[in-house]
């Protein structure tokens, strides 16, 4: 989590760095340091997943599940 806000978990011992997370992010939230996908401090992560699901590795999870109420 960074600075309170929910970001998607990294297993870096999966990742290969082939930074396909970071293109697919519609937030630009992402960007690869030193080969490894980090996310933008105080970035717009908004939880979309689309990260998690183009890892072709499995090194990203969505650790929290957000639900949108009616209220």
């Amino acid at each position: 989590m960074a600075e309170g806000i929910p970001v998607p978990d990294f297993e870096y011992r999966l990742c290969t760095g082939c930074g396909q997370c970071v293109q697919v992010c519609p937030d630009r939230a992402l960007v690869m340091n030193d080969q490894r996908p980090e996310f933008v401090p105080g970035g717009g992560c908004t939880y979309c997943g689309l990260c998690e699901e183009n890892c072709p590795t499995g090194a990203i999870h969505l650790s929290y599940e957000i639900v949108l109420g009616t209220e």
